[in-house]
């Protein structure tokens, strides 16, 4: 079972590695988390994920964010 604690923690590591390795505000890098879904995505994963390197998870959230972008391009 998932701690939440854990999860969380997660979560704030990943927000400041994107926005650090980005050079992003922590409004923007919110505001994206929120509006392409990287938080159901990282929670949804985090028993993966969280075993990952910090370069590898900032690549993927950009992955992940990219392929979300795309996506509402594509449908519009």
């Amino acid at each position: 079972m998932k701690n939440t604690d854990d999860i969380n923690k997660f979560l704030v590591f990943c927000i400041e590695s994107y926005k650090s390795a980005l050079g992003l505000s922590g409004i923007d890098t919110l505001a994206d988390f929120k509006d392409y879904g990287v938080f159901d995505y990282l929670s949804d994963g985090y028993e993966v994920l969280h075993t990952q390197g910090k370069e590898y998870i900032v690549a993927d959230i950009k992955d992940f964010i990219k392929c979300r972008k795309q996506n509402e391009t594509i449908s519009r």
